[in-house]
């Protein structure tokens, strides 16, 4: 028997790693994991939960969100982006810079700072790197950027993509603070090439989208951005993988020993072209919903582990934003944060991944990552107490209506899942109980202030290269 009272221990569930599962009671104090043990074992608590048949996960941390603030909060505000978080099973986010204006200096970034005050759940802030805000990057991390955006194509907000010039010398200046460089990899030229003449042509259907952006948009972008990480030693991140073609340069760079990491989404999961009749224009996305075959080679990637974790991209706009007839004028994106967790636990149910599986691609993954570990990620006595508990027989339907994001449109419209969150805790404190918003729980949520910085890989450089292939050049010669 544990010799301190706890502030609530659950009992009866299982809890689950990234490779085991196992019946344990879990004890809570002072905001972490005090004690996981044999069922009956914990210490004494001020509030116990039967949480019997029910399986304790870390919860899910998300990588790649919008929240829309400031600027354009009639899409989201963080009030209700982060509800819709907790009531997703999600307890740490990570926000994006694409607002309005960006955070692109430390002064944006304590603007959003103040915004994000109203959190239910804990989160990271992305910095800005762009062509025009290199003087800007230090600055950035000095004022608590968690890590860095790179829009390499162009995404809503309409930030111009940097030349690979300045990407080569914002990887120089971020490598020296080992921050994760998440990437938004298409490369731009051969997009609004393509996106042009297709309009020109009156090519203004939801595929039309899809042929707009072909997938070698993506192998080119992740490739270079692989090869300046290399040089630099900058740890990098590919966001929403949604090619086949693109797991090769990802693959290649991490035989290299390139510090990369990948994440893909639902839509990229469990959609495909055939989907674009059925929901239209709400469909529309940047990277698109590609073929049936790109969706497969994802899902063998998540199982071998080559995409590291699972992300959303919840990127809302209004209804009226994503109805539209001509394709082009279709705000590209869609709510994410309170499905996700729903959707993969259906694909558990499904038996296409284990449940060990997706702990491992929604929380371990990214705590690891992103500088987290071991204070998020994981149910172990020291970490945080972030917890999903999830009914995993519970069945519920998705309807956009219900969502707590201000984004009422979603293209799982109708879909049924098994398994959801029925209670979601940050740091100890509930913020969805019994499938219930915590209301008082709103501002509960804070920056993650602890990560921990990775030092830079070892950069390669010119010296290096001509040393290297001296030796086999000699050999050759003789």
């Amino acid at each position: 028997m544990q010799d301190f009272t706890a502030d609530l221990v659950l009992r009866g569930g299982t809890v689950v790693s990234g490779n085991a599962s196992f019946a344990a009671d879990v004890a809570i104090k002072d905001g972490l994991i005090a004690a996981v043990g044999a069922p009956g074992s914990m210490p004494p608590a001020r509030e116990s939960l039967d949480v019997t048949g029910q399986w304790v996960l870390p919860g899910a941390i998300d990588v790649h969100v919008h929240f829309r603030e400031p600027g354009y909060t009639h899409k989201e505000d963080w009030e209700t982006g982060s509800a819709a978080a907790a009531m997703g099973g999600t307890t740490t986010v990570f926000e994006m810079p694409n607002t309005d204006p960006p955070t692109r200096s430390a002064a944006e970034l304590r603007a959003k700072q103040e915004a994000a005050r109203k959190s239910y759940v804990d989160f990271g802030l992305y910095g800005l790197l762009a062509e025009d805000n290199l003087e800007e990057l230090e600055g950035l991390v000095a004022a608590g950027a968690n890590a860095f955006k790179c829009f390499m194509g162009n995404t809503f907000g309409n930030l111009p993509s940097p030349s690979t010039g300045a990407m080569l010398e914002g990887f120089e200046i971020l490598a020296k603070h080992g921050l994760r460089i998440s990437l938004h990899a298409e490369e731009y030229s051969i997009m609004a090439n393509r996106t042009r003449r297709l309009a020109e042509a009156g090519r203004n259907d939801p595929l039309d989208h899809l042929k707009a952006r072909p997938a070698i948009v993506a192998v080119e972008a992740v490739g270079r951005a692989a090869a300046l990480a290399e040089w630099t030693g900058a740890r990098v991140h590919v966001l929403h993988i949604s090619s086949a073609a693109e797991l090769r340069p990802l693959a290649e760079a991490k035989a290299r020993g390139v510090d990369i990491t990948g994440e893909t989404c639902p839509c990229y999961l469990l959609l495909d072209s055939r989907d674009y009749g059925r929901v239209g224009s709400v469909i529309r996305v940047n990277p698109p919903v590609r073929e049936a075959s790109d969706s497969e080679a994802i899902w063998h990637a998540i199982r071998s582990g080559l995409v590291d974790m699972i992300a959303t991209d919840h990127a809302p706009h209004t209804p009226e934003e994503k109805r539209q007839d001509v394709i082009w004028r279709a705000d590209c994106g869609f709510p994410g944060v309170e499905t996700q967790m729903p959707l993969m636990l259906s694909q558990v149910a499904a038996g296409r991944i284990t449940i060990e599986d997706y702990v491992r691609m929604s929380a371990e993954a990214p705590a690891r990552a992103f500088g987290l570990w071991p204070a998020k990620g994981r149910i172990a006595p020291g970490a945080q107490a972030d917890i999903a508990v999830v009914d995993p027989q519970r069945r519920e339907v998705i309807r956009a209506e219900r969502l707590h994001s201000r984004g009422k449109i979603t293209p799982f419209e109708g879909v049924e899942v098994t398994g959801v969150p029925v209670h979601t805790l940050v740091r100890g404190r509930f913020v969805q109980r019994d499938r219930k918003l915590v209301a008082d729980a709103k501002g509960w949520g804070r920056q993650v202030t602890d990560i921990q910085r990775m030092p830079p890989a070892k950069p390669q450089n010119a010296d290096l290269a001509i040393n290297a292939l001296a030796p086999r050049r000699g050999k050759d010669a003789a």
